[in-house]
């Protein structure tokens, strides 16, 4: 069985190494890969962004099942196009994942769910969107509407830095920025949740924490994700249930309604507030790097669950996620996520994983046989263990291990198990 994997980013490779383990021996295809999946995988030279040289690519190599692995693929359409094609694929149609690509669009569906959601208003002006700033205050959290990497949403806590934000956010994200969603700020512990769903059946959902700031307690400018944990030590199988059916099932029911019907993996980003949970936002896909923290506690074969999910069978499948505890740790460049050099030597990947496990994202192949950082993020380095102390033991050996010029991490992931 042939098997193509589209993406670049550590996500993805997570994607491969799960796939390598599955008795059935798929050949793994990526497209376009990176340095590291190439151990794993064909890297296939195709942007992840071009759906008509994909699905060219995917009939070229007599692909049997694709999984996509990033939004913007998903968001332009390469699972109608590949349908189209009589291939087969796994994750949701363009329609339906404007639940990621339009957060206005998101919105209208939460509410029409009944699900809980913070109040909010959309604005395709941005003076229009300032006038409201000045009349309803702050604290207020402004977002792009469309898709901006992770990167399109600020926290303002006053108004002048609401204004600010507004000004910034309209201007610096091209078209995702031209409508703004203005929302209220919301208090509590944040978690992100995962299930997979045939467009009606969720499946029991997976959590994990990530750290979206640059740098330790929580300063810094957002970016893609500086690391994470799962599960929370608070996690329970009530917490689960309520979240899954106030949350999520009314939500795919809902695009069931609207005739866009969601197949493949939900994302809920939620915030657990004084009065219960409430949803900050949904994505299409997998998380990164809450991929590489959860995929490792899959105890089913990936390619059964996929499986299950596109032919219909997906309830009578036991879904199965160990007790091991993960922790990942982001390597980036100096700089990140603004401006920063490429090209620098890597070191140390051989000991990170003598008791770790190293996903790549932002390197490249060297001549030497090595690997060299190539903008972004560098790699995510996840230790597991029997306790959260003892995966962040490791997470910080491996981390600690690799070496690159201007290496940043942020050094208080988990940092609440520091037993």
């Amino acid at each position: 069985m042939k098997v193509l994997v589209i993406g670049s980013g550590a996500r993805e490779h997570a994607i491969l190494w799960k796939l390598a383990q599955s008795p059935r021996n798929p050949e793994l295809f990526a497209a376009p890969g990176n340095a590291g999946t190439a151990s794993l995988a064909t890297n296939i030279p195709v942007d992840a962004t071009n759906v008509d040289a994909l699905a060219g690519a995917a009939r070229e190599h007599g692909i049997d099942l694709t999984i996509v692995g990033p939004e913007t693929p998903l968001t332009a359409g390469v699972v109608d196009r590949f349908r189209e094609e009589g291939l087969r694929i796994f994750g949701p149609t363009q329609a339906a994942a404007r639940i990621e690509g339009s957060k206005s669009f998101a919105r209208g569906v939460m509410v029409g769910a009944g699900a809980p959601t913070p109040a909010y208003a959309v604005f395709d002006d941005a003076d229009a969107a300032r006038e409201y700033v000045r009349r309803h205050g702050a604290p207020v959290v402004i977002k792009a509407d469309g898709l901006a990497a992770g990167k399109g949403v600020v926290v303002a806590e006053t108004t002048d830095d609401a204004l600010r934000a507004v000004r910034m956010v309209s201007r610096a994200f091209g078209a995702s920025g031209k409508r703004l969603v203005i929302e209220e700020r919301l208090a509590g512990q944040e978690v992100s949740v995962f299930c997979f769903t045939d467009g009606e059946y969720v499946t029991p959902l997976v959590p994990a924490c990530d750290y979206k700031r640059a740098f330790d307690g929580d300063e810094g400018p957002n970016t893609g994700g500086m690391g994470g944990y799962s599960p929370p030590p608070w996690w329970d199988a009530a917490m689960e249930r309520r979240i899954r059916e106030t949350c999520i099932e009314p939500v795919i029911r809902e695009m069931a309604r609207q005739d866009s019907p969601f197949t493949g993996i939900l994302y809920g980003g939620l915030m657990l507030t004084d009065n219960g949970p409430s949803i900050i936002e949904f994505n299409a896909r997998l998380g990164d790097p809450e991929a590489q923290l959860i995929l490792p506690r899959l105890e089913n074969d990936l390619l059964d669950v996929v499986e299950a999910a596109l032919d219909g069978y997906l309830p009578s499948l036991d879904l199965r996620w160990s007790n091991e505890c993960t922790v990942g740790v982001v390597l980036a460049p100096g700089g990140y996520p603004g401006l920063h050099e490429t090209g620098a030597p890597i070191e140390g990947l051989a000991a990170a994983e003598r008791d770790a496990l190293v996903f790549h994202a932002g390197t490249a192949a060297a001549g030497d046989g090595g690997f060299a950082t190539s903008g972004g993020r560098t790699l995510a380095v996840v230790g597991r263990g029997a306790t959260m102390a003892e995966a962040r033991a490791r997470a910080y050996a491996g981390a600690d291990a690799v070496t690159f010029e201007g290496k940043h991490q942020r050094t208080d992931i988990a940092s609440f198990a520091t037993g």
